[in-house]
């Protein structure tokens, strides 16, 4: 089925649509399921923002219209009673259920926000993306789990804080691009699976991974890992073998060979 995601590792960053490409990634884990609904909900959420202050200049009026018609309107919202539920990452469950976690509300108000023409990022806020609107004279930031509130400075410095120790950690601030936003949203589940007990549901999720960031290390390397864990060692040393082929970081690349010369050799027939 990973076949239906092939496409998302060959596109460039800006050609990924952000709703569609999760609403592909949730798709995998409900066979037979018509996304055409599920882009017609989100075309009816795009109407209505239209409605609401299609017209809207200021990233102050878009922040309140986004919040008028995502929350007000179709009741979309953290979910803070089960935040750790794995349907929280899954954005058919998050449009059906009306709840998710920062990553996949983010990742709709900033879909919806983008087809109306509107300039807007998630940030890569450590524990809970936040999503910026507007252009560097104009930006605020809001909070797509607390029901799409503007976030102030201050409390952007306390949040950062209270994840990283650090005020002003500058990499919170940046912006995620599309496909670091499905890592993120994919990273998401496979931690909660492994928190679970369920290391080959995570196992699952960081092949997703590669698929769609074949460069990002990361998923290459937890890939190996977990393959280890199900004593695939060939599988493991493919993972590996494929992190190698695209790591330029020298300590990295030190790292990644000091591993594979760990793993045992393969027996000759």
């Amino acid at each position: 089925m990973t076949n239906s995601i092939l496409h998302l590792g060959l596109m460039e960053d800006g050609e990924i649509e952000l709703d569609l490409a999760a609403l592909e990634l949730a798709a995998l884990d409900h066979p037979g399921i018509d996304l055409d609904e599920y882009l017609d909900e989100l075309t009816d959420i795009e109407i209505a923002l239209r409605a609401a202050d299609g017209d809207a200049v200021s990233s102050v009026a878009q922040a309140q219209a986004l919040s008028s018609v995502m929350v007000e309107e179709f009741g979309f919202s953290g979910d803070r009673v089960h935040y750790d539920d794995p349907q929280n990452a899954d954005l058919i469950a998050v449009v059906d259920r009306r709840l998710g976690l920062p990553i996949s509300l983010s990742i709709i108000y900033v879909a919806m926000a983008r087809r109306l023409g509107w300039s807007a990022m998630p940030l890569n806020t450590p524990g809970h993306v936040l999503v910026r609107l507007g252009d560097a004279s104009d930006a605020l930031i809001i909070d797509p789990f607390n029901d799409g509130r503007i976030v102030a400075p201050a409390q952007v410095e306390a949040l950062l804080e209270q994840m990283t120790g650090q005020a002003r950690f500058s990499d919170g601030m940046l912006p995620l691009s599309n496909r670091s936003a499905l890592v993120r949203l994919l990273l998401n589940q496979a931690t909660r699976a492994e928190q679970a007990g369920d290391p080959a549901r995570a196992l699952v999720l960081y092949d997703r991974m590669t698929i769609v960031a074949p460069t990002h290390a990361h998923g290459w390397w937890e890939r190996a890992r977990l393959q280890l864990v199900a004593s695939d060692v060939a599988g493991a040393r493919s993972s590996l073998s494929a992190m190698l082929e695209i790591t330029r970081d020298d300590d990295l690349r030190l790292q990644v060979s000091a591993a594979l010369d760990a793993l045992p050799r393969p027996t000759p027939s």
